[in-house]
Parts: structure tokens; C-alpha cells; sequence
């Protein structure tokens, strides 16, 4: 059985990826990381918003497209594949989704709505759910909150942010409340924005749907971690489509180096690895959407080995490139580092391992 993207689904992410290779060039990255090109983001955002980003999983009666998360899938492999500095993956996943399955009909109408028209922008922070750090936690009082919340991602010019407690309930703080201090984060990957959220008695929104039912906060994360996945997928293809060239051109003892043995089964491995990796991600896709016995542990499972394919992946990219690899001039350590912070978003590896043996009963 084939299991893939449909024409339209193929159509919508060919239109994301042809603009992304029109607008997002390596050394507009590269001014973008050191700092000295914000416009570059944010028309980049802008010009992707007009495509249609912000709505995909929105409901038609809030403004939506009302596609599916294989639609999402394919937006996030194109913004992988070109290291794009846009929110995405928090804002117009996590966000809507879980306003979607939480939030009361009032709150629908007035946040999804605000999304679908690009009024407003959430970070999404879950890290205090997924696995709670050393004086971290958020405590609820009513309508207010305290604490802290690690590694809400999407959060850079965010206009409200969507973050959860131990106990997975989920809730609305405006970044403009007096009493909340954001912290930018610094990793390795300068195309992803990633702060710390410091919470001192703050007026919050519960999601109501959310209090005593962790059911919701697991499947929201989980649609975020099959758009993280997809992210790393469409680094990697990119890494390899730029291993595969450069050994095309780079010319040692007088032959190219992919006439050699040893970079031809180096290539050829990085190949064979990645191909499952997309069935594996649109099967859990779906899975979301359809099968919902099966979207936890399908999630899960892909979290955790496409992060393992996509690191072996930057490696072997990179020694196929050589020295010139480790260097800034081809820019390739973008991918690489995008790769490996993706890895650790909405829990590594092992944590994902350990939720997938806890959903087969072990």
C-alpha cells in the first residue's frame, strides 16, 4: 500500500517550497543569525502567511482552511528544508489545536478567528508537562499563574502565549501582562526562537476543557512533535541533496569524489535511512486525524527515530563535505544545528522512547 501525500497536498507544498527557494537565500540566513537582517524574517513570515500557513488546521466557521495535519506536515518538511527563521510549528499547530480541543466556544471565536486573520501570534511552552526542570513548574491560583516555563518555542514578537502546568492544564497569558518576563533563550540553531516565560501572580485564561483530562495537552504535543520531525526530515533531505552535488563538483587525485566508493555507499546509506522516515511521518499524521488509538505511540516512535536518522544524517553530510563542511561559507552547519534542536524539542529521544514503552504497556 502507498501511503504519501496526495496531488493537492503535493501541489500546496510545492508552492511553500518554490517560495521558500525564491525568498530564502543562504546569506540572508546568515545575516539573519548574526543579527543584522529582521526584516528578512519577518517578510519571510509575511509572505508565507499569505499563502496560508497561519490557517491550515483552523476550521472553516474561525476563518480556516480546515485541512488536515498531513497539510501541516508538508509546510514544516519545506520550512526544515530551508532553515526558515518563521514560527510555525508552536503558533499555528499547537496553538489552534489546542484552543480547538480545550477552549470554550467563546474562546474559539475570538482566538482562532484573531489567528486565521494574522491578529495574533502565540508562543507555546509544554516543556513543564512533557518533563518539569529544577526549580521550574507553574502553579494555577484561579485566574493567575506562577512559575516558570522552559523552552516555549515560537515566542520571538508572540502577542499572547499558550503554556501548561505538571497537570496538563492549559492556559492563555498575554505577553503584555506586567507581571511576565521573557527570557530569550540562546542555542545553537539561529533560525529558532526560544524563550524562558517567568510568571509573578499573571491574569491567565484556562482552557477549561483541559483542567483533569490530560488526554489533550498528549495530543497536542504529539501533533507538535510529528511537525518537528517533519522539520528535521526536510533539513536532512537537504543536507543530503547537498552532499550528493557537492560530491559531483569536488575534484581529488583528478576525479569528483563521488566517483569514490566510500562517498557513493555514504550517500547511498543517508538515502536508504531517510525514505522510511517519510511514511513514518505521514502515517502518524494521519493516524492523528483517523486512527487516534494508534497517533500516541505513532508519535512517539517517529519523534524519536527521525531524530536519530536526521542526526546521523548532519554527520555523515558533513564528513562527505569535508573540511569546507565546518566552515561558513556553504553554511551548512545551519542544518545541522537546526537538526539538533530539533531533537530536543517536546522531549529528546529517550523521553519519547520511555512515553512509547509506557503506551505498549511496559
Amino acid at each position: 500500500m502507498y501511503f504519501g501525500l496526495s496531488e493537492e497536498q503535493q501541489l500546496f507544498q510545492d508552492s511553500i517550497a518554490k517560495y521558500l527557494d525564491n525568498n530564502v537565500t543562504i546569506d540572508a540566513v546568515r545575516e539573519y543569525a548574526n543579527g543584522e537582517n529582521q526584516k528578512f524574517a519577518d517578510d519571510t513570515h509575511q509572505g508565507l502567511i499569505e499563502l496560508g500557513i497561519n490557517n491550515l488546521i483552523i476550521p472553516e466557521q474561525y476563518g480556516g482552511l480546515g485541512l488536515d495535519l498531513l497539510y501541516a506536515t508538508a509546510v514544516s518538511q519545506s520550512l526544515g528544508a530551508g532553515v526558515a527563521p518563521v514560527p510555525y510549528v508552536g503558533s499555528y499547530v499547537m496553538a489552534p489545536m489546542a484552543i480547538m480541543l480545550a477552549g470554550s466556544e467563546d474562546q474559539k471565536t475570538k482566538y482562532l478567528n484573531a489567528i486565521s486573520s494574522n491578529q495574533l501570534h502565540f508562543g507555546f511552552g509544554a516543556s513543564e508537562y512533557i518533563a518539569s526542570r529544577e526549580n521550574a513548574g507553574i502553579v494555577i491560583d484561579g485566574n493567575t499563574a506562577s512559575g516558570r516555563s522552559l523552552f516555549v518555542i515560537d515566542s520571538l514578537n508572540a502577542s499572547h502565549f499558550i503554556l501548561t502546568n505538571m497537570e496538563g492544564t492549559i492556559f492563555i497569558v498575554s505577553a503584555d501582562d506586567p507581571n511576565l518576563e521573557i527570557v530569550q533563550l540562546i542555542t545553537i540553531d539561529k533560525t529558532s526562537e526560544i524563550s524562558e516565560l517567568i510568571l509573578n501572580n499573571c491574569k491567565i485564561e484556562v482552557l477549561k476543557e483541559s483542567i483533569n483530562n490530560t488526554s489533550i495537552i498528549e495530543k497536542v504535543v504529539d501533533a507538535g512533535r510529528i511537525m518537528v520531525a517533519s522539520d528535521s526530515l526536510g533539513a536532512s533531505q537537504t543536507m543530503i541533496d547537498k552532499s550528493v552535488d557537492y560530491s559531483k563538483e569536488r575534484k581529488q587525485f583528478g576525479r569528483v569524489i563521488g566517483s569514490f566508493q566510500a562517498v557513493k555507499h555514504m550517500c547511498a546509506e543517508m538515502t536508504a535511512n531517510i525514505q522510511p522516515c517519510y511514511s513514518m511521518i505521514w502515517y502518524a499524521a494521519h493516524c492523528q486525524d483517523n486512527i487516534p488509538e494508534e497517533s500516541r505511540l505513532m508519535a512517539t516512535h517517529t519523534k524519536a527515530h527521525v531524530s536519530d536518522v536526521a542526526s546521523s544524517i548532519a554527520k555523515t553530510s558533513t564528513e562527505v563535505h569535508g573540511g569546507m563542511g565546518f566552515t561558513d561559507d556553504l553554511g551548512l552547519h545551519y542544518w545541522f544545528k537546526r537538526i539538533g534542536l530539533n531533537r530536543q524539542l517536546l522531549g529528546g529521544v529517550e523521553i519519547n522512547r520511555e512515553e512509547a514503552a509506557k503506551v505498549q504497556g511496559f
